[in-house]
């Protein structure tokens, strides 16, 4: 799948937590009205209830779009993204590291701008790999201004919940050696439309907070 580029603004209904610390929470409701970009055929997204919770379901049958939500993220006031996933299956024999074998049952990515242009984004991905180690990163097959990080390999955790926090000013530093002080979108999906496989995934508890605390997976 070629990275996001050129997305278009929308303004997201955010709920910051009464609490001192603050915390941005997108929903699986508020991800539903976000804008779809399409780069092969569309991902399937709708609202299920899954172990007692309302969640997003993504399905992907060699199809990829993302849905994506545009908006500055102040990484001084909330710079931990965090969220829970779920995969049914994984791509085997996937070189992930080439164009063909650019697809992921489950992914997240932060954006930010580096420029006026469409084309000037550099983008973190977090991706459930299939055939890399947990704890991975290679650069994207089709631009060297996106990176992927596998945060799951393989099926040792597939079919169960698993709960994520990235400090994205680290990743951002690590990976692309940049000091960022805010982020210009978030996106989810999955995908598999260069090597025709399916997958379903599904996210929740997605958004970004001053603690590196966990979520609470359904």
């Amino acid at each position: 799948m070629r990275p996001l580029q050129g997305v278009g603004v929308i303004v997201g209904s955010l709920i910051f937590s009464s609490t001192a610390m603050a915390e941005i929470l997108l929903t699986p409701n508020q991800i539903m009205t976000w804008p779809t970009r399409s780069f092969d055929g569309e991902t399937h997204y709708q609202i299920v209830e899954k172990d007692g919770a309302n969640v997003l379901q993504a399905q992907s049958q060699g199809q990829a779009s993302a849905r994506y939500l545009e908006r500055e993220i102040d990484l001084n006031e909330t710079p931990y993204l965090h969220w829970c996933w779920q995969v049914d299956s994984i791509f085997p024999e996937l070189d992930e590291t080439s164009k063909a074998g650019d697809d992921y049952p489950a992914r997240v990515y932060v954006a930010r701008k580096t420029g006026l242009l469409p084309w000037q984004v550099e983008s973190v991905n977090y991706v459930w790999s299939s055939t890399q180690d947990a704890g991975s990163t290679w650069t994207n097959a089709f631009t060297d201004r996106a990176e992927l990080m596998a945060l799951q390999g393989g099926t040792s955790r597939m079919g169960e919940w698993v709960a994520e926090v990235r400090d994205i000013r680290a990743d951002f530093a690590t990976l692309f050696g940049d000091s960022v002080t805010t982020i210009d979108g978030v996106a989810l999906m999955s995908d598999g439309d260069n090597s025709g496989n399916n997958a379903t995934a599904w996210f929740s508890q997605l958004g970004f907070s001053a603690s590196e605390e966990p979520p609470t997976c359904p």
